[in-house]
């Protein structure tokens, strides 16, 4: 049976750039520390996906996409870097930027989602007074007491 973050599909996207990079890490050698950054960067990606989704804390969930979505703009910048060293080709990479793009959108939906399940928790701590006068927070009835 397939853990939770497994299901996801900016977490199979963030694996299958993994694999793609990984191949051309091994046919551009050594270009300064890019390769070993990309591979850390992608790396990341999946690694901080799962670690969130373990989560139980929204806001936990939030910090650990947020770190996912930053190394996989590192891993964008690394291509942009590897082209601009004359080591590979825009096309060779288009392909990669194709799927980062993709798990950088994905990665924003994922957030804005959990983010709305964050407000509505939020929202949720207010009830209907008596009355109807209005909405009031459940910590303002206790600060009351």
């Amino acid at each position: 049976m397939p853990l939770d973050h497994e299901r996801l599909i900016v977490y199979q996207r963030s694996l299958d750039f993994i694999a793609w990079a990984s191949v051309l890490n091994k046919e551009i050698g050594p270009c300064g520390d890019v390769r070993n950054q990309l591979d850390r960067a992608s790396t990341s990606v999946p690694l901080n996906i799962a670690e969130g989704n373990g989560k139980f804390s929204i806001r936990d969930r939030i910090k650990y996409i947020d770190i996912a979505y930053g190394s996989a703009l590192e891993c964008s910048a690394c291509l942009d870097v590897v082209v601009a060293k004359s080591v590979a080709t825009r096309e060779r990479v288009s392909h990669g930027k194709q799927i980062i793009e993709e798990t950088v959108n994905r990665l924003v939906r994922l957030r804005e989602s959990i983010a709305a399940r964050e407000a509505e928790e939020r929202s949720s701590n207010r009830v209907r007074e008596g009355n109807s006068d209005g909405w009031f927070s459940l910590r303002e009835m206790e600060d009351n007491s």
